[in-house]
């Protein structure tokens, strides 16, 4: 059971975000835990959903953003994240279960994804302090300045989603991926 309360339907949820609450669900089928709960702020939920849209512009391919989710969720152990990002890179990004593997191992069977997502994890490992060497190494793998701000803007949200669900032990609303406890 969540430590903060998750209203149980979108009438339930703070007036002024049921109209986002009604966007997800439009786009995903339902409103999971993590947005419901994010619901409870209204504010924040508006700018989950408005950086989460921003980013989806932009120019990292959206298997290459489900491989860093995976290895930020491994990196910080949050079972929900895991779980999630483990369903939607199955689904949607039509990631194998090598490569998810590969990912919660903050690696990735693919090259040019590998380097984003190992350059995700010394982020997450060492705060943004990285160095000359590890931007050398994305730029290398054929990552712009633009597709590494969106890099770290990944890193950003993912941290915030696995710390809210953690702060709040959101329960599980996905099927829970291998190696985490339900």
């Amino acid at each position: 059971m969540s430590r903060i309360d998750i209203p149980a339907t979108i009438a339930a949820a703070p007036e002024a975000s049921q109209p986002l609450l009604e966007q997800v669900t439009k786009q995903l089928g339902s409103a999971p835990n993590l947005f419901r709960l994010a619901a409870q702020s209204p504010a924040a939920l508006e700018g989950y959903l408005g950086l989460f849209g921003a980013l989806g512009k932009g120019r990292l391919p959206a298997a290459t953003r489900e491989r860093i989710a995976l290895a930020i969720a491994q990196f910080n152990g949050c079972g929900y994240c895991l779980s999630a990002h483990t369903y939607l890179g199955t689904n949607l990004a039509k990631l194998s279960p090598a490569e998810i593997a590969a990912n919660r191992k903050g690696q990735s069977t693919d090259a040019k994804a590998h380097a984003a997502v190992v350059f995700a994890v010394k982020i997450a490992e060492h705060r943004g302090h990285v160095s000359d060497t590890d931007l050398r190494e994305v730029r290398a793998a054929g990552y712009d300045d633009a597709q590494i701000i969106e890099i770290v803007q990944h890193v950003a949200l993912n941290i915030w989603t696995n710390y809210l669900n953690e702060v709040a032990q959101t329960e599980i609303d996905f099927p829970v991926a291998e190696g985490v406890a339900a």
